[in-house]
């Protein structure tokens, strides 16, 4: 009894030290994002962005589509409305490394204070991810209030749409995480892979298009990415008669699954198994490039990018 309960307080000071260093690492990244200025001109600044790229694509699928372009604008909005948060969170945990180890020089001293340098990556990253995810909000509002998007919050499936988004979230954070893990070892200038990976991640997202459109090869790819699933569910959340982007005539998921949509249960269960093998793949290939870049001094390295 005595082990045990000793045991027992030796783990828990450690999960609350763990607890507050998360904590501390989002409010830095945090400030750091916001560049220490003020939360209103912050604000201002995080969702002109997200809001500017829904406008530009709308206004070109309408002068594109013409009058057949009302039902597309809604699959329209909802995909790049929440691409602004893909983009800030597989960014933002990439880029904390370089900016602690190429801009500020710190990330030596991190990774040899008390906190897990895996839980301080991770706090930093998620306070891009806060940001991200505040343009993608406000985004979906204006395209739902100003837009002329077909939404009834009567026929919305919330369960569907809070389960995909919190699988989603842990999915993007993985990819973050992955992506990390890369700008670890690299030596070179690295500031656009993130941003690249995520422009490759677009073609196959079925974001703006759907994945029936791309060759069978990008489609397969996009069927076993959790972003793909992801951003169906809550797509198919909000707006339960948007077309598909996962499916469709002539799709390879027709193909293989001999339906031209997919379920609610199976959009749920594809993005469960993809965002799984996602996160454990990520963890792994973090935990290795950490143990790689402290054997081979990389962490305390400065490429001059």
């Amino acid at each position: 009894m005595l082990r045990t309960s000793t045991v027992g307080s030796l783990e828990r000071p450690g999960r609350s030290e763990a607890w507050r260093a998360f904590v501390a690492a989002v409010r830095l990244g945090w400030l750091m994002e916001a560049n220490w200025t003020d939360p209103v001109l912050f604000s201002i600044y995080s969702i002109a962005r997200p809001v500017a790229s829904v406008l530009i694509l709308v206004f070109m699928v309408d002068i594109i589509g013409g009058s057949a372009s009302v039902t597309y604008r809604a699959f329209v909005v909802v995909g790049s409305g929440l691409w602004s948060f893909v983009v800030s969170g597989i960014a933002g945990l990439a880029w904390s490394i370089l900016d602690d180890r190429e801009r500020y020089r710190m990330l030596r001293y991190v990774y040899v204070s008390p906190s897990d340098f895996g839980i301080v990556v991770l706090g930093r990253g998620v306070a891009r991810v806060g940001v991200g995810l505040i343009g993608a909000v406000v985004a979906l509002g204006v395209g739902f209030i100003f837009l002329g998007v077909g939404f009834d919050p009567a026929h919305v499936e919330p369960v569907l749409a809070l389960l995909a988004m919190a699988i989603g979230l842990a999915a993007v954070v993985a990819i973050g995480i992955l992506m990390a893990a890369v700008c670890l070892q690299t030596r070179q200038d690295s500031w656009r892979y993130p941003e690249a990976l995520a422009g490759a991640l677009f073609l196959v997202s079925g974001a703006v298009f759907p994945l029936a459109v791309l060759p069978d090869p990008l489609q397969a790819l996009g069927l076993v990415s959790p972003l793909s699933w992801w951003i169906e569910g809550v797509r198919r959340g909000l707006l339960p008669d948007s077309p598909t982007g996962i499916g469709g005539a002539g799709s390879l998921f027709e193909r293989l699954l001999h339906g031209t949509r997919p379920d609610d249960a199976t959009v749920v269960i594809a993005l469960l198994a993809t965002g799984t093998v996602v996160t454990l793949a990520a963890t792994l290939a973090f935990r290795v490039s950490e143990r790689r870049a402290k054997d081979r001094g990389l962490i305390d390295q400065t490429t001059g990018s």
